[in-house]
């Protein structure tokens, strides 16, 4: 079943710029978190202006980061921000159920799977299935921040191969400065 979108995914994106530019003056969260949100989105259910696929360091806050509250962002976190099945089902669910008109794969700099995947670390366990699909997206490369790029680009192909019906875009968030660069933007 497919919500009818509220959204179009250039003000989206304008909006999350906006909100960017917000949080990098601010010192304390801008989004809504009040009661009234609570209870707004409890009642009437959340209609998220976009989906966020982002890694699980605990640097990269992507409600602060664009200034946005309860019920604005459907955020899926995953180390390395690589996209699978799993991350895939929860995206198509927030695009087809939930109308969200933008994804947004937000890698971020000094990423510890993309490190460990630059340096060729041997890994076990499951942490080897997310360590080669960034080794497979990065290829040679050596450098740092082009690596994380190139996993941002590798998630949006997988998205967008999927066929989601959705803007997809990829993003870099700067840890040390808090500023995020679109792809198109680098």
């Amino acid at each position: 079943m497919s919500v009818e979108r509220k959204f179009i995914a250039k003000d989206v994106i304008a909006r999350l710029k906006e909100g960017n530019e917000k949080f990098l003056k601010s010192k304390t969260s801008s989004g809504d978190v009040s009661p009234k949100i609570r209870e707004k989105t409890s009642t009437e259910g959340q209609f998220p202006y976009a989906v966020v696929i982002t890694c699980s360091d605990s640097r990269v806050i992507p409600e602060a980061i664009f200034s946005a509250g309860i019920g604005e962002l459907f955020v899926i976190r995953v180390a390395g921000f690589v996209v699978n099945k799993t991350q895939l089902g929860s995206i198509e669910y927030a695009v087809d159920h939930l109308g969200s008109p933008l994804v947004v794969v937000l890698g971020h700099t000094q990423c510890g799977a993309v490190g460990t995947a630059l340096i060729h670390h041997e890994v076990e366990g499951a942490l080897k299935t997310i360590i080669d699909e960034i080794s497979a997206a990065i290829g040679d490369e050596t450098n740092p921040l082009e690596a994380v790029k190139l996993n941002v680009k590798h998630s949006c192909e997988v998205i967008t191969n999927a066929k989601v019906p959705a803007k997809v875009i990829g993003a870099v968030y700067h840890i040390d400065t808090g500023k995020v660069n679109f792809l198109d933007e680098i």
